[in-house]
C-alpha cells in the first residue's frame, strides 16, 4: 500500500504532531511525506518527498498576521500548478493535516482524502466558538482552506464522536516536569521588544520569551529573550510555573499535560485561534484578547492567582492510526 501524508508547514504544531504519527503510518505500507508552507521553526527527521511553497500566512509583530509579507510570499501560479501536477493517483490512501494542495487536488479529481488534523474538529458544531460576533466568512475560510469530508480530529476535549484528545509528542511525555518558578512565553505574532516592556513590569519572576523575531539571545532585567529552539523550549516548559502563549493548539495542550498553568492571548482576527481560546476559557484557562496598557496588571494577577487546569490526555496515537487504517483502507489483516 502507498500512503501520502500531507502536512501543513505554517506554524510548528502540525509538524510536531506528525513526528509522532509518521512511525505508526509506516507500519501500514510505503509512506511518502509532503509539506507545504513556509513558517515552521521545526522539521521532520524523516525524508520529505514533496516540499511545496503552499499557501502560508506570515506572523506579524502586533498580534496578528502580517498581510503585506503574506502577500509578498504568495505564489498563486505555483499553487495552481502544484494542485494540477501532484501525482495523487499513485497513492492508495491520502491523509491530510490541513494541507491545501493535496486537499484541493483530491477534491477536483474526486479522489478520497482523510483529514487528520485539529482544524477538522471545526466540522462539528459541538466544537466551541467565541461568543462575540465573527464574520461568517471566517469559518468558511477555515472549512474550505483544505476541504475534506472524512476526518479524524483532535481538540482539547472529545466534543464529538470523531474528535480525539491531543497527540502529545513522545519527547514531551518523556519530560520530568518540575517547577523552577520561571514563566515560559511563546507569542509568535508579537514583537519581543514590546513584550519585554510589558513583562519586565511583572517583578519577582523570570520570563523566558521565545521569539520568531530575534536571531540572538538578550536579557532585559528579569526577561530573557531567545530565538525559537525546540529543545530549549521543551526544557523551559518542563521547568516553568506557567506558559503564556497564543491561541494555538499543541502548545497549550502540552503545557496542560505537563501540569502547568496557562494564559492564552489569541491572535487578533484569526478565527481558529479565537475558537481555541474559547475552548480554553470554558476549561478554566484565562484569556486576554489584546496587549494594551492593562496587560502587565492582568499578567501579574495570573502569576499571583492563576491555577492549573487538570486534563487527561492518554497516549492513544497508535490506536487512532489503527482505527483510521481499518476504516479507510480495503480489508487487510493488520
Amino acid at each position: 500500500m502507498k500512503i501520502l501524508y500531507a502536512i501543513q508547514g505554517t506554524g510548528n504544531g502540525h509538524i510536531s504532531r506528525a513526528r509522532d504519527i509518521i512511525p505508526h503510518l509506516q507500519n501500514y505500507g510505503e509512506l511518502d511525506l509532503l509539506i507545504s508552507g513556509t513558517q515552521a521553526d521545526v522539521s521532520l527527521t524523516q525524508p520529505v518527498h514533496y516540499k511545496l511553497h503552499g499557501f502560508s500566512f506570515v506572523f506579524g509583530k502586533n498580534g496578528g498576521v502580517d498581510h503585506w509579507k503574506t502577500f509578498k510570499i504568495m505564489n498563486l501560479r505555483q499553487l495552481f500548478k502544484d494542485i494540477k501536477q501532484l501525482p495523487l493517483e499513485n497513492y492508495d490512501l491520502i491523509i491530510n493535516d490541513f494541507e491545501p494542495i493535496t486537499a484541493w487536488a483530491s477534491k477536483l479529481r474526486k479522489l478520497p482524502v482523510v483529514g487528520l488534523s485539529h482544524q477538522s474538529a471545526f466540522l462539528s458544531d459541538k466544537s466551541p466558538r467565541p461568543d462575540h460576533n465573527f464574520p461568517h466568512w471566517e469559518e468558511l475560510v477555515l472549512k474550505h482552506y483544505a476541504p475534506v469530508k472524512e476526518t479524524v480530529a483532535f481538540h482539547f476535549d472529545r466534543y464529538d464522536s470523531f474528535i480525539n484528545t491531543p497527540v502529545i509528542r513522545k519527547e514531551i511525555r518523556a519530560l520530568e516536569p518540575i517547577n523552577n518558578g520561571h514563566y515560559t512565553v511563546y507569542l509568535p505574532a508579537h514583537d519581543d521588544v514590546k513584550l519585554v516592556e510589558h513583562l519586565k513590569q511583572v517583578k519577582g519572576v523570570k520570563w523566558d520569551v521565545f521569539s520568531k523575531h530575534t536571531k540572538k539571545n538578550y536579557t532585559v532585567e528579569n526577561v530573557e529573550v531567545l530565538p525559537v529552539n525546540n529543545q530549549l523550549f521543551n526544557y523551559s516548559l518542563a521547568g516553568c510555573e506557567g506558559l503564556l502563549t497564543g491561541g494555538g493548539f499543541e502548545g497549550p495542550a502540552e503545557a496542560l499535560f505537563l501540569g502547568k498553568k496557562v494564559l492564552s492571548v489569541p491572535m487578533s482576527n484569526q478565527w481558529e485561534q479565537q475558537c481555541n481560546a474559547e475552548a480554553l476559557r470554558l476549561m478554566g484557562v484565562p484569556v486576554i484578547h489584546k496587549i494594551d496598557d492593562l496587560f502587565a496588571a492582568k499578567v501579574k494577577h495570573w502569576v499571583e492567582e492563576g491555577r492549573r487546569v487538570i486534563v487527561d490526555y492518554p497516549d492513544e496515537t497508535e490506536q487512532i492510526i489503527e482505527r483510521l487504517m481499518k476504516k479507510y483502507t480495503p480489508a487487510v489483516a493488520y
